[in-house]
This record gives C-alpha cells, structure tokens and sequence, in this order.
C-alpha cells in the first residue's frame, strides 16, 4: 500500500532497531480453534526486542466473554510491565501480517498512547526479506503509561442494540459471509448464527489481501458495496472483537473513522436473548 501514517515499513523499522524510546510489540492472536498459541511461537522467534502483549491475559478476566478491555489500572500495569510507555513510538505487529495487531494498536490509542503504528505487511514480511529474529524473552527496561480509556471508542451491547433500532448508527461486522448469513455454525459454542438485525457486513477479507490492507480506493469500493454510507456514524463488530479492530483501521484510513468499536461483538449478542436474523443484509432505517 501507498504510505500512511497508521503504518511503518519494515525497511524502516530494520534501520531503527534499538533506538530509544522505541518499543515494538508482537501483538499475534489465534482463534482458539486453530490450535496455535501466540505467545509460543513468539519465544520461538520475534523481531528483535519485541514484548508480546497477550489480547487474551490483558484483558477483562471477570468477564465470561473472551478479551473484553481491561481496567485503567490492570492496563496500566500491564503495559509498565512490558516496558510500553505512554509517550513512546510503539511499532505493533503480527505473525498474520496483519490480523490482530490491528487490535492492539486500537486498544493501545483507546487507552491514551501518543505514537502508535502497525507495521505494513507484518511478521511475514519481515522474514520475507531476511530481516533478523531472535527468541526467548527481550530485556525489559521500565517505563510509565498513565492509562486513560476513552470510552467513546467502545459501544456496549444496551448503545448498539438502540442505535440499529432507531437507525442512530450502522453496525459493520467482519465475520465471513456465511457466519453473518447463519449458514454455518459459529466456531465458539452456544452461539446462534447469524447477525445483529440491520447490520451489514464487510468480511475482512475484503480489505486485507496477503497480510496487508487494500489501498483505499479498494477499502472506499468494499465499504459502499457493503451499504455504509461512510458520512453517517459507524460501529465495527465481529465474532470477539479483533477483527472488528482491522474494519476501524481501513475506515480511519479512508477517512470515516467508526464512532465505536462494539467489544463484545457477536460472542456477547449472540449468546444473549437479543434478536438474530439470517440472511443477507437489509437496509438500516435512515435518521
């Protein structure tokens, strides 16, 4: 893709390891179906210096759902002990190239980071072109983050649920095709299939191809066939929250950044008593 902002290059981040005040971050996820443990193969190898941040530890651990958003002070803690600071240039990345980075780069600005980046094309890149590895854990040096969770970023099931029914917002979901349509059974279980009733769907294999997002052009093309209309307020959701999180990435890219990102996603509305419906898509009622 074309620069932005949102990103660094692998090029770049080659040139500036060990620099002071950077950190980068290995950010990787798997579904718990895949049988991959993120934070094992990071011991394995990772990029030079990178902490591993761990969606599913650093996370609301009373919830039953899976990786709902810390508290400040569980967040704050979390990031000192990694050795994250508030104000430093953070670089995050994953083995994906990109699919749950996007996540913690959002998490990480929700909760006030100053400088944060994904780096474009991901772990795979970088070994692509030779770049070096290392294993085991990194020196961590101490550092302060002063967490501040700006809860506009996160929409609750109550503020979702009133925003489809009096048509205030549009509700974006990454899931596959035929997860959103209930044609096949949700990977978590005792889930029901299908979809939130007026949300519409933007799988996000539309916007990434080979580990890396579209340009914008392709990112504009996929969210109008979708029916967003990118002027009116946007919440992204998925199956738990992650890739929700690469839907809010290719919108701010293309300008309409998401009012919110809904943490729970279809894990929490579709183990609720909510109302599902199957099917294509159906138009929101405009304001």
């Amino acid at each position: 893709m074309s620069y932005d902002p949102r990103f660094v290059s692998t090029e770049w981040l080659a040139a500036h390891l060990g620099a002071p005040n950077l950190v980068i971050v290995d950010a990787s996820w798997h579904m718990p179906a895949s049988g991959r443990s993120g934070r094992a193969e990071y011991l394995e190898r990772h990029i030079p210096g990178a902490v591993f941040f761990d969606i599913d530890a650093i996370s609301d651990t009373s919830s039953p759902l899976p990786h709902m958003l810390p508290t400040e002070i569980v967040f704050r803690a979390a990031m000192e002990s990694l050795g994250i600071g508030r104000s430093m240039k953070i670089v995050v990345y994953d083995t994906a190239g990109l699919f749950s980075a996007p996540r913690v780069w959002w998490t990480l600005k929700a909760f006030g980071a100053v400088d944060v980046q994904i780096l474009d094309g991901g772990f795979p890149k970088w070994l692509a072109e030779g770049h070096p590895v290392e294993a085991g854990e990194p020196t961590i040096y101490p550092a302060s983050f002063e967490a501040h969770l700006d809860k506009s970023w996160v929409a609750s099931i109550d503020e979702v649920a009133t925003r489809l029914a009096n048509g205030s917002a549009q509700v974006l979901d990454a899931r596959a095709a035929e997860r959103f349509r209930g044609e096949v059974p949700e990977p978590r279980a005792g889930l029901r299939a299908g979809h939130m009733p007026g949300a519409r769907n933007l799988p996000v294999s539309e916007v990434v191809k080979n580990g890396r997002l579209v340009d914008s052009d392709a990112i504009r093309a996929a969210v109008e066939a979708a029916g967003i209309d990118t002027k009116r307020p946007i919440i992204t959701s998925c199956g738990s929250g992650v890739t929700a999180a690469i839907l809010w990435l290719a919108l701010d890219v293309i300008g309409a950044r998401p009012k919110a990102l809904y943490d729970g996603s279809w894990t929490e509305w579709g183990g609720s008593d909510r109302p599902v419906a199957t099917g294509p898509a159906t138009p929101l009622p405009k304001d």
